[in-house]
């Protein structure tokens, strides 16, 4: 067999496709004319009717010429713009630039941005706004006294009086108390010239508020050569002395080895005691002081000393010289305000103006100013021009008794001014505050 016929071969086989019939001749019907209507003559030929022309749906109309537009204002010649790279080439900035070609239109350069500031929230809209005092309705304290805490207790905690003008404050008090030290140890110099006028009773106090309202340690050294009575405010709990710490220093290591040195007061107020011998306490000189100092420093973050009554002793260089604040304590008399402005007085002449002016004078058992045959207040204002803050301690029978001492005891006005010094104090733990 041969190959299949192709397509062209497949048509020519059909003769009904490969030849068409040619159509016949196109005849005019005959046509008979009715009588009496000439015939023409068959030799002429008839004329066509004339048939309008149709016009050709598919040609363009004929539309009116439009009027001449003003002529175009000349436009310069631009030169030639070099060809565009492809979209996917990615620039040579070491490229040189064509000569000559100018770039339209001329890139843009974006505006410089702000300098970012510190992205520092507001304070009221920080995360440390939302504290848990502000947010907490049970959380507020009880009402500490008064018919606020009377009302507080009769309704069942249901009726929570607001805090008086005096509670807000004493509420800031302490928060100025718990400043952290940021050096890591503080100093402070309890002194006085004349004896009898409330130091040790001041060391006390003050020691026993800072230990009560902060977390860490806080102790209380006794200086004085003379036998100090430090160790008589308070439940004595070792019979061991400054003397003994220092013998047995080269064994202390760890808090609990110094710990077995000291007495502890309800406060957790620490105490150091002085040797009760004065014979032995006169040995305890300048570099037994720093000595001491030393070894305190890596245990303890706030230490207060009970100096002597004597400027002039062997260690009250020592105390002067590593001190960081003192406190000078002044009877509501004559003689003692005058012993402790000479004290000032002594203080800058010896080099140490920066302690004299930034000293916190206290004023122990002031009675009633209305009966004080002294003026208390030109007494404050004397002092106040020459130091930081002076402050008057009011008359407590607790403290009359020269016993323990125990902060429950005190009057509320009593507790309230020692936080108020502990808080004067502790304005100088921040970092530059005691440079």
């Amino acid at each position: 067999m041969g190959p299949p016929p192709g397509p062209i071969d497949s048509l020519s086989s059909f003769g009904a496709l490969s030849s068409f019939p040619t159509p016949p001749p196109f005849e005019l019907p005959s046509w008979d004319p009715p009588p009496g209507l000439a015939t023409p003559d068959a030799s002429e030929e008839p004329a066509a009717p004339e048939v309008p022309p149709v016009p050709d749906a598919w040609a363009a109309p004929e539309v009116a010429p439009a009027p001449e537009a003003p002529a175009a204002p000349q436009i310069p010649d631009m030169p030639p713009i070099p060809d565009r790279p492809p979209s996917n080439a990615r620039p040579n900035p070491e490229a040189p630039a064509a000569p000559g070609v100018p770039v339209y239109p001329p890139p843009q350069q974006a505006a410089p941005m702000p300098p970012a500031g510190p992205d520092i929230p507001l304070v009221s809209t920080s995360s440390e706004s939302l504290r848990p005092d502000r947010l907490l309705r049970t959380r507020r304290r009880p009402p500490a006294g008064g018919w606020r805490k009377a009302v507080f207790t009769l309704s069942g905690g249901l009726i929570r009086p607001s805090d008086s003008k005096a509670e807000r404050h004493r509420q800031e008090l302490i928060e100025r108390v718990r400043q952290p030290v940021s050096a890591g140890h503080f100093r402070v110099a309890v002194m006085s010239l004349k004896g009898g006028v409330g130091k040790t009773t001041t060391t006390i106090g003050l020691g026993a508020t800072l230990a009560h309202h902060r977390g860490d340690r806080v102790i209380a050294v006794d200086a004085n050569p003379d036998r100090g009575t430090l160790s008589e405010k308070l439940r004595v709990e070792s019979p061991a002395t400054v003397r003994h710490l220092l013998n047995d220093r080269a064994g202390i290591w760890r808090y609990a080895d110094v710990r077995s040195y000291t007495s502890q007061a309800p406060s957790r107020l620490e105490v150091l005691a002085s040797d009760r011998d004065p014979a032995i306490s006169e040995a305890f000189n300048a570099d037994d002081y720093r000595a001491v100092a030393q070894i305190l420093e890596q245990f303890y973050s706030i230490a207060i000393t009970d100096c002597g009554t004597g400027m002039l002793h062997s260690a009250m260089s020592a105390i002067l010289d590593m001190s960081d604040q003192i406190v000078l304590v002044s009877p509501v008399t004559v003689d003692g305000a005058r012993s402790a402005s000479a004290t000032l007085d002594w203080l800058q002449a010896h080099g140490h103006q920066d302690l004299a002016a930034s000293a916190v004078v206290v004023l122990s058992a002031v009675k009633n100013p209305r009966r004080n045959a002294v003026n208390v207040a030109e007494l404050k204002d004397h002092f106040t021009k020459r130091c930081r803050a002076v402050i008057g301690v009011p008359f407590d029978p607790h403290l009359e008794q020269g016993s323990e001492v125990d902060l429950d005891l005190l009057r509320t006005a009593t507790r309230d001014t020692y936080l108020e010094v502990g808080a004067t104090i502790a304005d100088r733990f921040g970092p530059g505050a005691a440079s």
